[in-house]
This record gives structure tokens, C-alpha cells and sequence, in this order.
């Protein structure tokens, strides 16, 4: 599983990257992170405001910062 967290490097897209990691951590997911911060690649997505979260290639949430359950039902499926 490829996750990507799209931001620029604020709170909230670190915030989001952490509690990612915590879910496939507790859900036992084996997962590769990336961490995309330049503009140019973020904007290849369909996401209008960050943080955003891409589950391989799918983004899955932009603009607001999910919960815990959201991110393991992403992750489950």
C-alpha cells in the first residue's frame, strides 16, 4: 500500500501523517509513506486545499483532517 500525505509542511499535514501512521500501525498494514510537499506535484491531484490524503493514487480527503475511524476504513478497503 502507497499512502501520500499532500502539504506543505504545516501542523495539520504533519498531524495527518502521524495519525496515518498510527492506524496502519494498530490495524497491522504494512504501508510506504511519502510526504509531498512541492506544489507542482500536489497539484497533479484533484484536491483544492490541503492536508490530503492519497491512498494509493485515490485520493481519499482534502481540506479537513479526518478521524481515526475514517483513516482505518480508507485503509481497510
Amino acid at each position: 500500500m502507497n499512502i501520500k500525505i499532500l502539504g506543505t509542511g504545516c501542523a495539520k499535514c504533519h498531524r495527518l501523517e502521524q495519525l496515518t501512521r498510527e492506524v496502519a500501525t494498530e490495524l497491522g498494514i504494512s504501508a510506504d509513506f511519502d510526504h509531498v510537499t512541492e506544489m507542482d506535484k500536489i497539484m497533479a491531484y484533484p484536491v483544492l486545499s490541503t492536508p490530503a490524503l492519497v491512498v494509493d493514487e485515490e485520493v481519499k480527503v482534502s481540506g479537513r483532517m479526518p478521524s481515526k475511524e475514517e483513516i482505518a476504513g480508507w485503509l481497510k478497503s
